[in-house]
């Protein structure tokens, strides 16, 4: 299995002594890309594994010294680097782990399936002791890199997109069809490398019962299941707009309050992302509506049916999400922008762009006061203010 490009990002963090957590939806590879850490890592090393009880054994003793010197023993007596998988399943460990960071300078390293419960996990016990690393599904990078079609010192996500313009006809064909397989079966490791159509539609559908059968009883915040998944089904003829909450409350007879606690979880647990409404005063952008993507376009797919040009902008929005923060501009629904990006560029998504869309972004962008702007186009255009998607 190839590592991820985060494996690189983290490995800068090891000889740090904060904790390193891998967090992020369940399948994205959290385990494989740790298990490639330890794998690659010499000295003493401890792996556990809290989806299994006997593992959370060795932590459960109330003495944090006691618990130490366990480990020590269990690592031949030499100070070791503690690997823990799925630790949401055993809350007690971040005190734990701070005692012995604080007292011993004890290297951990984890994993924790949903932001949304380490959020609650981690505000205090580990304040300044942890650095926390998402990994998402593949992005169209790196499922090129997966595909050796590009080696991984060549993916770059800085944002000089003027080198992503348009591009030879014959190098956009040669990655035209890989795209198209992405848009339908997103970016979770197992369903890229899974070459049977039929199989990668399985494993999605695996993905999704996981989601309802593990994370949702870990949570116990959400007890109404049919709700959930009744507004999950309620979001998807809606990606790309912004979520009205009055009305996903009437259509669910369930209050306002509970669709937004419900929003947060989605979002909380990576199966959406709402995007920001963009705005010179942040304040008044954390406050504004949302717009509602997927967080992988084969599960949007697997959920329900999107029109094209929706689920190519759900591909965009994720793909644009590895280069830094994401918002929308709306004006009084009367001018709008698809993306914008770390608030300084701006991005209008079409499925066949014309010189009139990019004077158009270039208009409402400059009233908004951005002065970079592009626009997307899936089919190929040559012109110099046009980026393909299979170049982001």
């Amino acid at each position: 299995m190839k590592k991820r490009l985060l494996y690189f990002e983290i490995e800068k963090y090891l000889d740090h002594k904060n904790a390193l957590i891998i967090t992020g939806m369940r399948q994205v590879g959290k385990t494989t890309l740790m298990k490639q850490i330890y794998d690659e890592m010499s000295g003493p090393k401890l792996w556990f594994d809290f989806d299994n009880p006997l593992d959370t054994m060795y932590f459960e003793e109330e003495d944090y010294k006691g618990i130490y010197r366990a480990l020590l023993k269990l690592a031949g007596n030499e100070k070791p680097v503690i690997f823990i998988d799925e630790i949401q399943n055993f809350p007690g460990i971040t005190r734990i782990i701070k005692y012995h960071i604080d007292h011993y300078r004890l290297k951990y390293i984890l994993t924790g399936s949903s932001n949304f419960y380490l959020r609650n996990l981690f505000p205090e016990s580990l304040s300044g002791r942890k650095f926390l690393f998402v990994l998402k599904p593949l992005d169209f990078m790196e499922i090129k890199y997966f595909n050796d079609l590009v080696k991984a010192g060549e993916i770059r996500y800085d944002l000089k997109f003027e080198k992503k313009v348009s591009g030879l006809f014959t190098e956009y064909k040669k990655f035209s069809w890989l795209y198209e397989e992405y848009l339908e079966f997103g970016g979770f490791p197992e369903v890229v490398v899974t070459e049977n159509i039929e199989s990668k539609r399985m494993v999605l559908k695996n993905i999704f019962s996981s989601f309802f059968e593990k994370d949702l009883k870990v949570l116990s915040d959400i007890r109404e299941i049919r709700e959930l998944r009744n507004l999950i089904l309620l979001l998807v003829p809606r990606v790309g707009n912004m979520a009205d909450i009055t009305r996903f409350a009437s259509e669910l007879g369930i209050s306002r309050v509970k669709v937004y606690e419900y929003l947060e979880f989605l979002q909380g647990s990576f199966f959406l992302t709402l995007l920001p409404r963009f705005s010179k005063s942040i304040d008044k952008s954390v406050a504004g509506g949302r717009k509602i993507f997927f967080s992988d376009t084969g599960l949007l797919n697997v959920t329900g049916k999107v029109n094209e040009g929706q689920l190519f902008e759900n591909a965009i929005a994720n793909q644009l999400s590895s280069y830094g923060e994401l918002s929308f501009y709306n004006k009084r629904n009367s001018a709008e922008i698809d993306f914008i990006l770390n608030r300084g560029i701006a991005f209008e998504v079409k499925l066949k762009a014309v010189t009139s869309d990019y004077n158009r972004t270039k208009s409402i962008a400059a009233s908004a006061g951005i002065k970079r702007c592009f626009v997307i186009s899936k089919t190929h255009v040559r012109d110099e203010n046009v980026i393909l998607p299979v170049f982001l």
